[in-house]
């Protein structure tokens, strides 16, 4: 077929003769979410689109005197002697989508939806290939279509006549990535499709999509960190193994515009959607971004941060990581008042994983040894399924340390075996390598290959806290003190309402008393007491801090409640088997400070 090279006033066009450029009406149909769907079902997801495409697309190309310029994995390119000709095909082509859809069983239908972008514009051609910035103009508007919809270009609009725009609705200006100029689009109203993509993410874990934040100002500029931003929460987030992240190659088809949270759930299957917004202000920018549930589009969270001007790229990781620090706990909180309105018999592997974490930070030693058996049920119900054989490991590792182990020896190699047993099943786990880590530093005493296992955590996952916090405990036990108080204070930025704050502040406790900074260790070992009065290792660090800063009185009292909670205590039995520090003169020194706390030989 030979395309024509300029538009008459129905909007055809006359055969050129000299090969050159053609004006065309040019047209973009997008699987709506293809590599999710190719993820969930593969076979599924080939077998319907190459039906709709031989079935479907094909035969109406033909039919609307048009011709398939290419076939691209997830979508079509074709091209039109007239504007009116393509706006014919797409509409009939969502019309039977559609219709197909409503008549087909969600049960056996694997759901692919199109979006379909169409615009005018002048082309070279080769080889029955078309080239030129219309086809990539034409290839941006497929973005700005709701699933089921379609989007026109202004120079589509003006191509129609009065009888075929009756229905098309002026979405104002919008900007295509690539393109300097503001577009002015159109959208034909049409009944846009409703489904769920079936999204399989095993072990019952909550998805998440992740969408590029819409630059209110519309500054070519700042294009990139929108999408940017999209990428880097969404690998934060996919770090913790806690979520099913969409890729942001599937999140993208929403580039440009926020939609009903309830659009992206059913465009992409999700449970949640990240959405947010970036503005500039007189200082710099400001960035808004909201955590929706997309069953029933409300607002679970939102938070709001400023950067100044020329730093925008730099700040990129920075704003990425506090959002994602605040996102995954609410995601958390969410799934888990779900999962505690369900029944024992429906609950998944990851609703009994909560379960175990809601109970695992209990200060109550009955609720506490719960923790374990929801943990034991999620291993039987999927035994596969890495996190809770990695959080098992760290229930003894934690049972160990609040002293209410009645084998400590046997606690702390169920923990060591449990975290080997989670990083051969995730190598990328990062809870299971933070585990193995401590593990390799309390029991083996290998200090190397703790360090190895805590660097291998943090490729994997670098906005994990518990790995920054049990990194510091073992730089702090080299005698590293600076460095381990640095690894300890961001393991608290990184989640600063950790259920186990306790825990956190012991740590920083210990890294201020490596680095000899004595008074404050004695804060944070204090700060760590109130939020667990009773915990026997806090009290224990206590003692030798007060010790150690010449508080005498102080550290003997303390010492007191600590052999009140561990009465069979013995300093030489502790400095033979459990004194934790490496470094030779740190080791004396705790031994010496604990001495002159009063704590019995």
């Amino acid at each position: 077929m030979v395309f024509a090279s300029d538009l008459d006033a129905n909007g055809n066009v006359a055969v050129p003769a000299n090969g050159g450029r053609h004006t065309v009406a040019i047209a973009f149909a997008d699987v709506v979410g293809y590599s999710t769907l190719m993820a969930a079902d593969e076979v599924g997801t080939y077998g319907r689109w190459m039906g709709l495409l031989h079935g479907l697309i094909e035969p109406e190309t033909e039919r609307c005197r048009g011709r398939i310029v290419d076939v691209l994995g997830d979508g079509v390119l074709a091209g039109f002697q007239a504007a009116s000709d393509a706006v014919a095909w797409a509409r009939a082509i969502q019309h039977s989508v559609r219709a197909d859809l409503e008549a087909a069983s969600s049960a056996d239908t694997v759901p692919v939806v199109l979006r379909i972008g169409i615009h005018v514009g002048d082309v070279f051609e080769s080889n029955s290939q078309l080239f030129g910035d219309a086809v990539n103009f034409a290839a941006r508007l497929q973005s700005h279509a709701a699933p089921g919809g379609i989007v026109l270009s202004e120079r589509v609009w003006d191509a129609l006549d009065a009888s075929t725009r009756a229905d098309l609705r002026d979405l104002g200006y919008a900007d295509l990535k690539g393109f300097h100029k503001r577009a002015r689009l159109f959208a034909i109203e049409t009944e846009l499709v409703r489904v769920t993509v079936p999204i399989q993410t095993g072990a019952g874990l909550p998805s998440l999509a992740v969408l590029p934040l819409l630059d209110q100002d519309g500054d070519t500029e700042d294009a990139h960190f929108g999408d940017g931003f999209a990428e880097d929460v969404g690998m934060s987030l996919a770090g913790l193994h806690e979520l099913f992240v969409v890729s942001p190659a599937s999140s993208a088809i929403f580039r440009g515009r926020q939609p009903d949270p309830r659009e992206v759930g059913r465009a992409l299957g999700v449970r949640y959607a990240l959405l947010g917004r970036m503005r500039r202000i007189s200082e710099g920018y400001g960035i808004s971004v909201q955590l929706c549930d997309t069953h029933s589009g409300e607002t679970l969270w939102g938070e709001r941060a400023r950067i100044g001007r020329g730093e925008i790229f730099d700040l990129q990781d920075e704003v990425a990581r506090k959002i994602a620090i605040g996102l995954a706990p609410q995601v958390r909180s969410a799934e888990l008042q779900r999962a505690m309105r369900k029944s024992p018999e429906s609950l998944t592997a990851y609703d009994r994983m909560l379960r175990a974490l809601y109970t695992i930070a209990s200060a109550d030693y009955d609720t506490f040894e719960r923790a374990r058996s929801y943990l034991a049920e999620a291993m039987v119900e999927e035994p596969d399924f890495a996190l809770p054989v990695a959080w098992a490991a760290r229930w003894h590792s934690v049972r160990i340390g609040r002293g209410w182990s009645q084998n400590p020896d046997d606690d702390a190699l169920q923990a060591l075996e449990l975290a080997m047993r989670a990083t051969s099943i995730d190598r990328a786990n990062a809870l299971a390598l933070a585990t193995l880590g401590h593990m390799n530093t309390m029991l083996r005493r290998d200090s190397d290959a703790a360090l190895l296992c805590f660097s291998q955590a943090l490729s994997a996952c670098p906005n994990h806290a518990l790995v920054w916090t049990l990194s510091s405990a073992t730089l702090a036990y080299l005698g590293k003190g600076e460095e381990a108080v640095r690894r300890a204070e961001h393991g608290l930025r990184l989640s600063p309402h950790d259920p186990m704050r306790y825990s956190q502040l012991m740590f920083l406790g210990i890294a201020h008393y490596a680095s000899g900074s004595f008074e404050e260790a004695v804060r944070w070992q204090r700060r760590s007491l109130a939020e667990n009065p009773l915990h026997g290792a806090t009290l224990l660090l206590l003692a030798a801090a007060l010790a150690a800063a010449g508080s005498q009185e102080d550290a003997r009292q303390v010492a007191g409640r600590f052999m009140a909670v561990r009465p069979g205590f013995s300093l030489d039995m502790y400095a033979r088997t459990r004194l934790p520090f490496f470094e030779p003169g740190l080791r004396e020194a705790f031994a010496a400070h604990l001495r002159q706390a009063g704590l019995p030989n």
